[in-house]
């Protein structure tokens, strides 16, 4: 299987503060995976860092085989990578459909907006709403239906479900699944291990900036006590 990100000896800086330190994981061209770990373990930064958003970077990180740590940050937009941020950038003036058609396409084979809405119907029924209008899931779904616009192939979600209600974590979830499906791939950053542990081929624990454990979905039962000591759930 073709080998979509795959990150070595990362080590990454805001400023003088040094996040991380030596980072090691691979994605192949399909999967699912986790990021997991407590507030403050870097496992933002890790997704930051792929896309050339913090001050200073060094090792490796390979997108569909190409090397990237020295790329600014639209180029490796290009190769296909799209980013959810936790703070989902809604733009607040605009409707959702307005949103929906302002970014631009960055690879072919970015989704319609019929595709968006059937997999999406809250904002087909809020869009002509602007930003300002929708409640927290619906601007976190706008964030997440902007990027399948672009053509992304690789997906980096950042705690897409922080904050919502249960039925749109669960309609997350659904979502995810879809995509999946469909031969997205995707890096989740999630605080919310229930929902992201019946998601993913493999999870990777992010402590003190560095990846500590990788637990494949096979494992999840007999390491469920190593997973509880280090998320502390």
């Amino acid at each position: 299987m073709t080998m979509a990100l795959e990150v070595k000896n990362l080590e990454s800086w805001y400023g003088e503060s040094h996040i991380l330190h030596g980072v090691n994981f691979a994605v192949r061209d399909g999967e699912v995976v986790t990021l997991l770990g407590r507030n403050g373990a870097g496992r933002s930064t890790i997704l930051k860092t792929i896309l050339g958003l913090t001050s200073k970077r060094t090792g490796s990180i390979e997108i569909y085989a190409t090397e990237t740590i020295a790329m600014p940050t639209y180029r490796i937009a290009r190769l296909g990578v799209g980013f959810c941020p936790e703070e989902r950038g809604i733009f607040a003036s605009l409707s959702t459909e307005e949103n929906l058609l302002l970014l631009p396409e960055i690879a072919s084979g970015g989704m319609g907006l019929d595709e968006i809405y059937e997999m999406f119907p809250n904002l087909y029924e809020r869009r002509n709403s602007p930003g300002t209008r929708l409640s927290g899931g619906e601007q976190q779904m706008l964030a997440m239906a902007r990027i399948l616009r672009t053509g992304a192939k690789l997906l980096l979600l950042d705690e897409i479900t922080e904050g919502l209600a249960p039925v749109i974590v669960q309609k997350l979830g659904e979502v995810v699944t879809s995509l999946r499906n469909k031969g997205f791939t995707i890096v989740l950053v999630e605080q919310n291990f229930r929902f992201a542990a019946p998601l993913a081929d493999r999870h990777y624990v992010v402590e003190h900036g560095n990846v500590v454990e990788v637990v494949q979905q096979s494992e999840l039962a007999e390491k469920a006590a190593l997973l509880n000591e280090y998320l502390g759930v």
